[in-house]
């Protein structure tokens, strides 16, 4: 439920987000060749962890934790009140669920993970994007 300015809010429901990775390279040479492997482990784990959650925006001015147990979690945002099984809510630390911080939060999880793989004489920068649909979306850049 992306949240706008003012407290309007989208109803609730579902996306199939498409993640991509770019890696931009300081060298090409055989010695420095990155392993892709440990990169798509890592992205593949992101992306299994959000699957299928409702992502829940913890720093959005507009939502307010009312109660949390094993069992459930309640919540309001933009002033409508929530209850939703907690083994199906995921609380996010971004201020709005948009693709503009979810890619940012991804690029910033995958550099933290990546970070004894990501050799800086080898990768000059990643870029994590997040898309709602083909062209529409949003891209985060790190540069090392």
């Amino acid at each position: 439920m992306t949240v706008f300015p003012g407290g309007r809010k989208e109803r609730l429901h579902g996306h199939n987000y498409y993640v991509s990775l770019t890696i931009e390279l300081a060298s090409i040479a055989f010695e420095r060749m990155v392993d892709f492997g440990p990169l798509k482990e890592a992205l593949g784990a992101l992306c299994n962890e959000w699957k299928e959650h409702v992502l829940l925006a913890t720093e959005n001015p507009y939502y307010k934790l009312l109660g949390e147990s094993d069992d459930e979690i309640e919540f309001t945002l933009c002033e409508q009140r929530y209850v939703l099984p907690r083994e199906d809510v995921l609380l996010l630390p971004i201020d709005n669920l948009a693709v503009e911080p979810l890619s940012k939060l991804a690029c910033e999880r995958l550099c933290v993970s990546m970070s004894a793989e990501l050799d800086p004489a080898t990768v000059h920068a990643i870029e994590v994007t997040i898309e709602e649909n083909p062209g529409q979306g949003a891209t985060t850049r790190h540069e090392f």
